[in-house]
């Protein structure tokens, strides 16, 4: 089986990325990062890009004057990758519809929370707030709805008494560096698509929750 080629996008220090590398080093993920495209310079995630001899570009959204010219931009410079998958890691711009629907059934976001639960920010504390007894975070197919894409894998954390926001974000963050590559994986095997009818995983139809690990 020919490896997948996949293009990473982040914004930040890109610790996804890292979890992505290290499965695609052991093997786990049959794919090959080919590209990692940030549109902040001096970003963490850039760099351990290049540790990993992996191509890091930037293409900085500043440069550019409307969302619509920045996104026309960026799909170019992916498409020069010839990618099969293009993998969201903390990437903080909201992509265009049309861009979006360029690469509809092959690109994944993760989300720090049980979507549909707390789509947007501040997902921790709003959980806490919510008196939740649990929270988590959730891999999904890209949509033009924001954090509304059809939902591939959730993991679940519990939410003990007084436990801090920062607490919960750092075993959420443990979490999605598990669902995250687990989800690539089934991608780049083919057991993972998505279909006019919603999600399938090795012929299945998922749940609307995804698959819960």
């Amino acid at each position: 089986m020919t490896k997948k080629r996949i293009v990473v996008l982040l914004s930040g220090s890109g610790s996804n990325l890292q979890a992505l590398i290290d499965a695609t080093q052991a093997g786990r993920i049959k794919g090959r990062i080919v590209a990692v495209i940030s549109n902040k310079p001096g970003v963490k995630g850039l760099e351990r890009a290049r540790d990993a001899g992996i191509d890091a570009l930037l293409l900085d959204h500043t440069r550019y004057a409307s969302r619509e010219a920045f996104d026309i931009a960026l799909q170019e410079l992916i498409d020069q990758q010839e990618p099969d998958l293009i993998v969201l890691a903390g990437f903080m711009r909201i992509l265009t519809a049309d861009f979006v629907r360029h690469y509809l059934g092959r690109m994944f976001n993760i989300h720090p929370s049980l979507l549909p639960k707390y789509k947007g920010l501040h997902t921790h504390q709003r959980a806490i707030e919510a008196g939740d007894s649990e929270h988590g975070c959730t891999v999904h197919f890209v949509t033009p709805e924001l954090d509304g894409g059809p939902l591939i894998v959730q993991a679940v954390v519990p939410i003990d008494p007084g436990t801090s926001e920062e607490q919960l974000q750092q075993q959420v963050q443990i979490r999605e560096h598990h669902i995250y590559p687990l989800a690539v994986e089934w991608f780049c095997e083919g057991r993972l698509a998505l279909g006019e009818t919603g999600v399938t995983l090795d012929g299945v139809q998922l749940p609307a929750s995804g698959q819960r690990v």
